[in-house]
């Protein structure tokens, strides 16, 4: 019987939360069905653009955070 395979099950095998055998199912899958792998191929440029664009606060942000917490809290205690 032939697995149909979904944009979770990709996603999952992206992120590498699948098994073994799905492993070897998917990849099967992609080798026959050309769609598939179109599916995956894009799905994977997504995400590594995701990935990429991640951003981290810089140092001054988190130090005014962390100082507005701070203040807050001597605040709210009072």
């Amino acid at each position: 019987m032939i697995k149909t395979f979904t944009q979770d099950d990709l996603v999952r095998y992206i992120y590498k939360e699948t098994s073994e055998e799905e492993n070897a199912e998917l990849v099967s899958a992609m080798l026959f069905d050309e769609e598939l792998e179109k599916n995956y191929t894009s799905l994977k440029d997504v995400i590594s653009g995701l990935d990429a664009s991640m951003k981290e606060p810089s140092d001054k942000t988190i130090d005014s955070i962390l100082s507005y917490s701070k203040s807050y809290h001597l605040h709210s205690v009072e």
